[in-house]
């Protein structure tokens, strides 16, 4: 008899949301993207099938991301993946720019104070393939703006800032849409 092996999907930053049960929620205190001794003390090297990351990379440099990807590279299994999603750069709305703009549009404790860089597409894109990951774009809009979005399972990870789950973009009127990529380790 053959023993399957656990699969392990850890959310990074999960917050109080818990829209993938079945995987382990982590925050930033367990799991540091910018900390090896917080992965080295939970997992070992190349055991992760996969990594949910919903509205974190914003929160760091654009070196800081290639070095976040770098270390999740390091402990996901070979065809393991992160879902991210980030806030869209190219998302044409002056009030959702102005919401997720660096440094945040208002007091200190705004979830987007801390925000670092807004990514579009092709930096984001740049990003995980410098550190070694095959990109696959789920949802992002062009550089005209223009909103595009490929079928993607929930069952592989949820986010829910999106067009298929977040009830503010349900119709024909985008509200708060989020780029999001699936970048793979082959």
């Amino acid at each position: 008899m053959v023993l399957q092996e656990k699969e392990i999907k850890v959310v990074l930053g999960a917050g109080e949301y818990n829209n993938n049960p079945g995987w382990i929620h982590t925050q930033e205190d367990q799991l540091n993207l910018l900390d090896h001794s917080t992965w080295e003390n939970s997992y070992n090297e190349n055991s992760l099938s996969a990594i949910l990351a919903e509205h974190v990379w914003e929160h760091l440099t654009y070196e800081e991301g290639i070095a976040a990807a770098k270390l999740c590279y390091m402990y996901l299994k070979t065809n393991g993946y992160i879902r991210c999603a980030v806030p869209d750069g190219f998302f044409r709305d002056d009030e959702y720019q102005n919401i997720i703009k660096i440094g945040g549009p208002g007091p200190k404790n705004h979830p987007a104070a801390s925000h670092k860089i807004v990514h579009n597409y092709k930096t984001l894109s740049r990003m995980f393939e410098s550190a070694g990951f095959e990109v696959n774009i789920l949802e992002y809009c062009d550089i005209n703006g223009i909103f595009h979005c490929k079928d993607w399972d929930g069952s592989q990870g949820v986010i829910f800032r999106s067009k298929k789950y977040d009830p503010r973009n349900q119709g024909e009127r985008m509200v708060f849409p989020s780029l999001i990529v699936d970048a793979i380790k082959r």
